[in-house]
């Protein structure tokens, strides 16, 4: 029997995961949590929004576009500035618009 992940979790690097399980162990207590990494509260708040991000953009139903989706995904992983997103998501969907004028001016054949 094959299992498949859901999209939030494929989303999920070795380094979400591994944050995950320590906040699973300890509890959920970002104190804890932060005492496990050596690490301040507010660095461990920070890195558990953009987590909670990840998975919010994996997961959004409203999205189902891959590449958007993947491009909110390296957003919320601090891979790509918002900014840059927006520029390559504006420039995806021109891109789009433009295919499907050309796909619908080009004449059926007779």
């Amino acid at each position: 029997m094959e299992h498949h992940l859901p999209a939030w979790v494929a989303a999920l690097n070795d380094e979400d995961l591994h944050f995950l399980k320590q906040f699973l162990l300890v509890s959920g207590s970002l104190k804890a949590l932060a005492e496990v990494y050596e690490v301040s509260y507010p660095t461990v708040r920070a890195r558990l929004d953009r987590l909670i991000a990840k998975v919010a953009a994996a997961e959004d139903a409203a999205e189902t576009d891959p590449f958007r989706r993947r491009v909110r995904i390296l957003v919320a992983d601090g891979l790509l500035r918002p900014d840059v997103a927006r520029q390559l998501v504006d420039a995806y969907r021109e891109a789009l618009a433009e295919q499907e004028q050309e796909e619908g001016s080009i004449e059926p054949a007779r």
